[in-house]
């Protein structure tokens, strides 16, 4: 049934596939699978152009499809992380990381290396050297849900 459909559809079957990989992306989104589409329509491309050649034999084509999908990952990955945007909001989505340098006071004592304050509306767990409870803390560093402090 796949060997009549592609024959049917000769240079186009990998734009088709093309596009069902891109429409993928759509309802799956992980930005991944638009550069295996955009391969795929690169070698939709060639097949027109060399569809009726003796040597555009699918194992060809595939390997083709596979050279193109991996350049155009590594392109289109180089692209993404060099043209990020310098924003007003650095800390957006890490909340964790906005706290670095604000004080607080401990409402649990730090003991054995943990304890909690309050920032804002949030209790924290904090990791430190042992304190009582009242004593004024510096965040210093963010890791995920826990904060590092140290006595202001």
């Amino acid at each position: 049934m796949l060997d009549n459909l592609i024959g049917e559809l000769g240079p186009w079957s990998w734009w088709v596939a093309g596009f069902v990989l891109l429409a993928a992306e759509l309802i799956a989104p992980g930005f991944f699978l638009v550069w295996i589409g955009l391969a795929a329509v690169i070698v939709g491309a060639l097949s027109l152009a060399f569809w009726d050649s003796t040597f555009w034999i699918w194992q060809v084509q595939l390997l083709i499809f596979g050279a193109f999908a991996i350049i155009v990952a590594l392109l289109g990955r180089r692209y993404v992380y060099n043209n990020r945007q310098i924003t007003d909001e650095p800390f957006l989505n890490q909340r964790g990381a906005s706290l670095v340098g604000r004080t607080a006071t401990l409402k649990e004592p730090i003991t054995e290396g943990r304890g909690r304050i309050r920032l804002d509306d949030t209790y924290w767990t904090v990791m430190g050297p042992d304190l009582p409870a009242g004593t004024r803390v510096k965040v210093v560093a963010s890791n995920g849900r826990d904060l590092t402090v140290e006595m202001a």
